[in-house]
């Protein structure tokens, strides 16, 4: 199912044994532009530290009650390795992440997730099911973890959502408005489209696109640059927020496009 990240912000997280927080913000890699981590504000319980959660914990995400349910508990959360987010991520810290918990490191192997397209075949020891409550920790390191090398710079490849909203996206022949928000796919945790508010060049409109049309992203200058024409995006299937992205309305626009939906 796809899911609008903005509408997922400050949703609760639920672990096995109560409540630990809200979602703060999303950090995706701008390699696969894959959610790798929901940013968890602890607010009074840990006296506002931020955590991660990785969506290999996600169990369910409850539409009706507007809540994340984990595959955590709370004392795993709380003696977690902690995170500074106003520093970049390193390598170093997401496979000590992942021995904390025991999972196998998502990068390598080809797919979203390491050798598979969804974070659930990342578990390794000590998580017998999706939505039951751990049974330990891991009992060696995940996969990958003893090779990891300190990165003084951290990882480049993590990007906020929160810190991208804003940006500028560029077609061919110009400036066509930012980005006002993501679609992910919450099964894969891919992200699918990003929203483009085309306020400031054509008034009262919001289109789609693919990340596989980016070209690239200049992040000095907090642009993205899309393989698009301005009068092809004009002419675009238009974007409702209040409207499901549905089968038929993606086949609109990659045909709209002249894209293949798993790429050019």
């Amino acid at each position: 199912m796809l899911q609008i990240i903005s509408d997922l912000d400050g949703r609760k997280i639920h672990a096995a044994d109560g409540e630990i927080g809200s979602v703060e913000q999303f950090y995706f890699d701008d390699e696969t532009w894959t959610v790798r981590y929901l940013v968890v504000d602890t607010g009074n319980w840990l006296s506002g530290k931020e955590v991660l959660i990785s969506p290999i914990a996600v169990g369910e995400i409850d539409s009706v009650a507007r809540e994340f349910i984990m595959s955590l508990t709370k004392e795993q959360v709380e003696n977690s390795p902690g995170i500074e987010t106003d520093k970049p991520v390193s390598r170093q810290h997401e496979a000590e992440y992942n021995s904390y918990y025991g999972y196998t490191d998502y990068w390598g192997g080809g797919g979203l997730w390491g050798l598979g397209a969804y974070p659930s075949g990342l578990y390794t020891m000590g998580y017998p099911d999706r939505l039951g409550v751990a049974t330990g920790y891991a009992a060696t390191p995940a996969m990958g973890a003893e090779e990891a090398k300190p990165e003084e710079e951290g990882d480049p490849h993590l990007r906020s959502t929160k810190a991208v909203t804003g940006y500028n996206i560029e077609a061919k022949d110009g400036g066509i408005g930012h980005v006002e928000d993501f679609i992910i796919d919450d099964k894969t945790w891919a992200i699918r489209f990003l929203v483009v508010d085309t306020v400031n060049w054509w008034p009262g409109k919001k289109v789609i696109v693919a990340p596989q049309w980016i070209e690239r992203v200049s992040w000095d200058q907090s642009k993205v640059f899309v393989n698009l024409t301005k009068e092809s995006v004009k002419n675009a299937p238009e974007y409702f927020p209040s409207a499901i992205v549905n089968q038929a309305y993606e086949e609109s626009l990659y045909n709209h496009y002249g894209m293949s939906k798993y790429g050019y």
